[in-house]
């Protein structure tokens, strides 16, 4: 997957845009990791009742903030899920749109 201005995840109708006032203390203080290669990585469980099994999000932003990529994965990370048809997926959307909005409040994503 290549990085892009703007993304949405599979099954969503909301697509989310790089912030122009985003900076990378916000992404730090938000929970993202710095990689080897220079990203701002951010990984989390969206199920509550099994936090180291259950579908992930991730999101990678571009080293200069200018693209970012997203999705939700399996708990190892190898395939894509969409959590609006998942059998649990009252629990993983709400849980998605809390995280998506924090991130919105936090000048990190825009809606589109």
């Amino acid at each position: 997957m290549a990085f892009e201005i703007s993304n949405q995840l599979l099954g969503d109708n909301t697509v989310y845009a790089v912030s122009p006032e985003v900076k990378k203390y916000t992404l730090t203080d938000m929970g993202f990791v710095s990689t080897k290669a220079g990203n701002y990585s951010f990984e989390r469980t969206l199920d509550p009742n099994d936090p180291y099994n259950g579908v992930k999000l991730k999101i990678v932003f571009k080293g200069d903030l200018s693209a970012f990529k997203l999705s939700a994965v399996t708990s190892n990370g190898l395939n894509k899920v969409n959590i609006f048809t998942n059998k649990q997926a009252d629990e993983l959307v709400e849980q998605y749109n809390f995280l998506m909005n924090n991130f919105v409040e936090r000048n990190v994503f825009i809606k589109k």
